[in-house]
């Protein structure tokens, strides 16, 4: 009886939160749940809760192994097929998550032909795009940037499967977005496989899946279940968290994954072993990305814990999300890409680490120079993937 009660415990979960009341039902997953996320309050009126992944490395600070291990546990979960695929990860907060999936998938398919992509907030360059609504986020214009390489659109043209990573699932409906558009691009795309740490959309939308996308559909999920939220009196705060200009040159970078990648990127090996070389027997280490630069900041951590350093990963998020629940500190500076919204770090107290190592593709600027100073930090420039700079900020 105990037993039966303990399971039921950890399948409901009735969550008063500053902003509503959250009721979740998990049907799969239910005993690791509490070690894969908490749960949080967004200062967002179009959706007043947050399923806050503990494993993802943006709002949770993260071993390296730990975030590994997830990225190998979901490429497990794409089906066999035969061909080129494609795996495209939802920005921001899953860019990281994304490139991760892809990265294992490849290391269990050697020689299988693949391209990672990612959606993104900013214009790169000049060539062609399309654009696709994640309707339920404060900063709802996402966009898919086509590859310039010939090879690498070609893969993208080619390709009968796409793969599509978030960190979470809740109504399918940005996959769906997505999906379309990708359709409308490459009509020869014979199936869909979504790869997500939390799937909430309930047994019976996530079998309509096949019928909703017009396509056969598989899902692979850590922990499964069906949520409800229901609105309380918050009022979230004004203020735009999106300023798309198609002309402004936001400084992100061609180079990690915006059009496209068909292999592995390099961790900055070199860098992690003189960064090893310097900190002191125990000492505790926050490596940092910023905004949708995160895969190459994993990378370094991972590498750096290679090396014995006690090392977490998270990055900086344009969220705003309110000091609850799973979030018990946020700071907040400038966006380092210019757009003129607020950014945040959350559960990161200034002075928590001894070396807190900010990883930024973009050039430094006064945000930069503002959140080294928050957190004592140190920037490192990353111009390419075996090309990082250390920025003077002391």
């Amino acid at each position: 009886m105990n037993a039966l009660h303990d399971r039921q415990a950890l399948a409901h979960h009735r969550v008063a939160l500053p902003t509503g009341l959250l009721e979740l039902t998990l049907d799969d997953g239910a005993g690791e749940a509490d070690a894969l996320l908490g749960f949080a309050a967004r200062a967002n009126a179009k959706r007043g809760f947050l399923f806050l992944s503990k494993v993802l490395g943006k709002h949770w600070p993260v071993t390296p192994a730990s975030m590994l291990a997830i990225h190998e546990r979901l490429a497990a979960t794409v089906p066999p097929v035969p061909g080129a695929v494609v795996f495209i990860a939802m920005a921001e907060t899953a860019i990281g998550l994304g490139q991760g999936v892809f990265e294992a998938w490849l290391r269990a398919h050697p020689g299988q032909p693949a391209l990672f992509i990612h959606t993104t907030r900013y214009r790169v360059g000049n060539g062609p795009l399309i654009e696709f609504e994640e309707a339920h986020s404060h900063a709802p214009r996402q966009f898919l940037h086509l590859p310039t390489d010939p090879l690498l659109h070609a893969l993208l043209l080619q390709a009968r499967t796409l793969v599509l990573v978030d960190d979470e699932a809740s109504t399918g409906n940005t996959f769906l977005n997505l999906s379309q558009a990708c359709q409308r691009l490459n009509p020869g795309i014979e199936r869909v496989h979504l790869a997500t740490i939390t799937n909430f959309m309930g047994a019976a939308a996530t079998a309509a899946l096949g019928a909703r996308f017009g396509l056969p559909v598989s899902m692979g999920a850590l922990v499964s279940g069906e949520y409800r939220f229901t609105p309380g009196d918050y009022s979230a705060p004004a203020g735009q968290a999106q300023r798309f200009d198609p002309d402004a040159d936001r400084g992100a970078s061609p180079r990690f994954g915006r059009l496209g990648l068909a292999g592995a990127l390099p961790a900055a090996e070199t860098l992690a072993a003189r960064l090893a070389g310097e900190f002191a027997p125990g000492a505790t280490v926050l490596v940092l990305g910023t905004g949708e630069f995160m895969h190459a900041s994993l990378l370094l951590a991972a590498a750096l814990e290679r090396r014995g350093v006690d090392v977490k990963v998270q990055s900086t998020t344009r969220s705003p999300i309110l000091v609850w629940g799973a979030v018990s500190h946020a700071l907040r500076f400038p966006d380092n890409y210019g757009e003129g919204v607020a950014n945040f770090i959350y559960n990161v107290a200034p002075g928590q680490y001894d070396h807190v190592l900010v990883c930024h593709e973009s050039v430094v600027g006064p945000a930069l120079r503002e959140l080294a100073g928050l957190l004592d930090a140190r920037l490192f420039h990353f111009l390419r993937e075996d090309h990082v700079e250390e920025v003077p900020v002391r």
